[in-house]
């Protein structure tokens, strides 16, 4: 199966940080290099980077500050060999040639490691990007297709191996292998060619992170690994299932297109102790501003409803993001009090949380791959380092000694890692 590290350096419980043994920090690149570096040593795929583009005194402790994620990721390809390196980027809020050439640059720095998790970015960026207003869900989406359309026709205007640096003829590069790619479209108008040429894996791996429709749309035309918040065995099963005919529908191969779910493991002993251990991490979480962060996730206010009440029948929403579906049926489901889906929240954002012992959440991930619902999974650890240590020293063994997790890393690249075939100038 394959393993992605979701790295926030304060721990993916909103109460993490508080835990006695948490070292935080986002900022603190010596700490994010440590983690890196862990999950290199445990043959992980890849270390993956959030972000947003906006902070707010209510947000979560990890993105209340937020380095961009591609520089963190070109600091990183220094530091580490072998280990696929992602970071998100929106399509909304940068322009296809700067994103395309950096992305280029961290694919070159690392020697084919790098990865672009898409997103059109849900929350208002406007205040920060000199815009009139937020595009809508729908307008977004339709500026995502043309964007990425665009960044990959970049990363294909220069042929493999373009050098020439012939000193005695005075060829540099050979200029048939550039290619102008002049775009002409509704919201981009780029002449091209870019002015990186391509790594050792092509250009950096597509990733996605969005379930909507539009989203697994895109998804199904461009992306190479999806990531997704599912809570329930059939309900993976059928994003799966649904997500690969779609990939099938547009010419592709469906192993060409890996669906990796969020997994927070809390690990115990026993499943009493790592229940404990959840518990204790709850306690840390301050729920002074519940219901405005749930506001938040929910796209609706829910100031003037009472916390230990029920979920309310939200309004329906076109524009609104694929969580906060998936956040209201998990209320209506399990009959949750806003404060219960606050914890579930603040703990994992609407990812699954997996509690027991190793060999119960070993056996978790097992099933969901064996039964058709994942390729791999997203670790979210609570904290760090210790939550992630957990499950490095308790969890990892047992995938290596049943032949789901590899010992050692058989190639250089990502795409090798990831089962991905190379990517052409025809791509």
């Amino acid at each position: 199966m394959k393993l992605g590290l979701f790295l926030l350096a304060a721990g993916h419980h909103a109460g993490g940080w508080r835990h006695p043994d948490a070292e935080s920090g986002t900022e603190n690149i010596d700490h994010v290099i440590r983690i890196a570096q862990a999950a290199e040593r445990a043959k992980f795929d890849m270390v993956f980077f959030g972000d947003r583009l906006l902070t707010t005194p209510d947000s979560h402790p990890s993105m209340i500050t937020r380095p961009d994620p591609l520089a963190m990721l070109a600091a990183l390809s220094m530091v580490t060999t072998h280990i696929g390196l992602a970071g998100t980027a929106s399509t909304t809020y940068t322009e296809p040639f700067n994103l395309a050439r950096t992305l280029a640059t961290v694919d070159k720095l690392s020697k084919g490691r790098a990865a672009w998790n898409i997103v059109t970015t849900f929350a208002d960026g406007s205040i920060n990007f000199s815009r009139d207003r937020h595009p809508d869900h729908a307008l977004r989406y339709e500026i995502a297709q043309e964007h990425v359309e665009v960044v990959k026709a970049l990363w294909r205007s220069w042929d493999a191996n373009p050098y020439v640096q012939d000193k005695e003829a005075g060829v540099y590069v050979d200029v048939k292998k550039m290619h102008a790619i002049n775009h002409k479209g509704r919201f981009f108008n780029i002449a091209g060619p870019l002015n990186v040429t391509p790594s050792p894996q092509g250009h950096p791996v597509l990733i996605q992170a969005g379930s909507s429709g539009p989203g697994q749309a895109l998804a199904a035309k461009h992306a190479e690994v999806v990531f997704t918040a599912q809570q329930d065995l059939t309900d993976a099963q059928n994003f799966y299932s649904g997500l690969k005919a779609q990939v099938i529908e547009k010419g592709r191969n469906a192993n060409q297109c890996l669906v990796m779910p969020g997994l927070m493991p809390i690990i115990g002993r026993t499943e009493r102790e790592a229940k404990d251990k959840l518990a204790q991490l709850q306690s840390y979480t301050d729920q002074s501003n519940a219901l405005a962060i749930l506001g938040e996730e929910l796209a609706f206010d829910v100031s003037d409803y009472p916390i230990d009440g029920p979920v309310p029948e939200l309004p329906p929403d076109p524009s609104a993001h694929s969580r906060r579906h998936l956040l209201v049926r998990l209320a209506k489901e399990k009959n949750l009090t806003l404060r219960e889906l606050y914890h579930q929240v603040a703990s994992a954002r609407g990812h699954q949380i997996v509690v027991g012992t190793a060999l119960q959440v070993a056996d978790h991930m097992i099933k969901w791959v064996d039964e058709g619902a994942a390729d791999g999974f997203n670790i979210m650890p609570a904290y760090f380092p210790g939550g992630f240590e957990d499950f490095i020293r308790e969890v990892v063994p047992i995938l290596q000694e049943r032949g789901r997790m590899r010992r050692e890393y058989d190639g250089s690249t990502l795409r090798e890692h990831l089962g991905l075939k190379a990517a052409t100038l025809t791509d």
